[in-house]
């Protein structure tokens, strides 16, 4: 059963989140301060935090600094800040999502499912499937299912700088990984504003590795702000 902390200073939302928590299995810890919530994250060892960034003692951005400096526990921020700066500002911090209020139950728990399920960051992946095909980080191989007559299994092509992006989003599994992060990791300095670079190379990853590129499973688009890799 994962242990779950909410972080929020507003209580009618805090109690929503619990009783729902609950109603799901998870057992739950709560704080609507950041000197609780550190105190709360230190005692309890949760397996993922919902933070709120308006806390009455200390930005959430910070909290987030501080919950690094503690260990790899997945983050998902609540917030109602909306803005990209927002958002990426979160990010580059170290949350994994960034959900923005209001918000549906039903996806929150969908990310919530998704950040657990990430492997932790002592246990890098060596391989991940994305549709019908076998992403081999190891041999740097991608392999594809033989189609009708053929003698075996397909290698699947891709370029240098679509292995760069595709190592980057598989090396964190359901986090959100900002587009300007990627653009710097890749292009180098310099190059944060060229997001249309990223539309193209998701493009045509998506066209090699989904079985549906218009309908993504795996290669995920998060407008205006990132890209992140579904199990």
């Amino acid at each position: 059963m994962s242990q779950i902390l909410i972080v929020d200073d507003e209580p009618q939302l805090l109690r929503a989140l619990r009783i729902n928590l609950r109603a799901r299995q998870y057992q739950v810890a709560t704080a609507d301060t950041a000197a609780a919530a550190l105190d709360a994250a230190d005692r309890s060892r949760p397996d993922a935090v919902l933070l709120d960034l308006g806390l009455p003692d200390l930005d959430g951005v910070q909290v987030i600094h501080r919950l690094r400096d503690r260990g790899q526990v997945p983050i998902i921020v609540l917030s109602g800040r909306s803005g990209a700066d927002d958002k990426i500002q979160a990010l580059d911090a170290g949350a994994d999502d960034y959900v923005t209020k209001p918000f549906l139950m039903d996806e929150l728990f969908a990310r919530l499912r998704a950040v657990l399920r990430r492997p932790g960051a002592s246990l890098p992946i060596a391989q991940a499937v994305i549709g019908d095909h076998v992403v081999d980080l190891t041999a740097g191989t991608v392999t594809r299912a033989a189609g009708p007559g053929a003698a075996g299994p397909a290698q699947l092509r891709l370029t240098p700088t679509e292995w760069k992006i595709l190592t980057m989003l598989l090396a964190s599994p359901g986090r959100l990984l900002p587009g300007p992060q990627i653009l710097r990791a890749v292009w180098g300095p310099g190059h944060e504003e060229r997001g249309n670079y990223l539309r193209v190379y998701l493009a045509g990853l998506r066209r090699k590795l989904e079985r549906d590129p218009a309908r993504p499973r795996h290669l995920i688009t998060e407008p205006g702000i990132g890209y992140r890799y579904e199990p």
